[in-house]
């Protein structure tokens, strides 16, 4: 299977930080969204940025800004169905999905997604950690998708479905699971307090 495409997720509304562009924030010497770009670079074919409003706020990453398809805030499906539509001019099978406000996650995360699918005629599949109580925690917005699978998705949003698991588990969607030895590598920055947080983990 060809290298996936990566895909980063910053269509959400940021309402607990007060509204705006959470990537952009700072954390150490760059921004949340410069660490996730550092982390995703090496792990696939090429990057674009998943948001809506006024794209030139992002040129100085010199990045593809791809905007919902999908009128209204739709959630991190629409973005997916944005990448998938992105990915098909480019004649790639894949795409893999990362969120602009967790800035630690796995440096394997692509081999390990692509592992998880292996066999899978549309690899689907999502990250997911241990948890003691619940067994797994998915982690929806972090995960590999299949490009044969776009004008399904397309149809389900169309129809009004916005819940992630359900449609990967309509199609037969895997796990891939990460360890968590420390804390959640999918730890995402949602508050001025996991800001601080952010930056001591730095």
């Amino acid at each position: 299977m060809k290298q996936p495409l990566g895909v980063i997720l910053a269509g959400g509304l940021a309402t607990r930080m007060g509204g705006g562009d959470k990537g952009l924030l700072a954390l150490g010497n760059g921004t949340l969204l410069s660490h996730v770009i550092e982390r995703l670079e090496p792990q696939v074919a090429g990057i674009a940025l998943n948001a809506n409003g006024d794209p030139a706020r992002f040129d100085h990453l010199g990045l593809p800004v791809l905007a919902d398809s999908i009128q209204g805030y739709a959630g991190p499906l629409a973005g997916v169905l944005a990448g998938l539509d992105w990915a098909a001019a480019r004649g790639a099978e894949t795409i893999v999905t990362a969120a602009a406000d967790t800035p630690f996650f796995p440096a394997d995360l692509v081999p390990q997604l692509l592992l998880a699918g292996e066999g899978m005629t549309h690899p689907l599949v999502l990250a997911a950690t241990p948890d003691e109580r619940r067994g797994r925690i998915r982690h929806p917005t972090f995960g590999l998708w299949p490009v044969a699978l776009r004008d399904d998705l397309r149809a389900a949003l169309d129809g009004g479905l916005r819940k992630v698991v359900l449609w990967t588990e309509a199609h037969g969607g895997r796990e891939a699971l990460f360890p968590a030895p420390r804390f959640d590598p999918f730890f995402n920055v949602n508050t001025p307090e996991d800001l601080k947080r952010a930056e001591e983990l730095l």
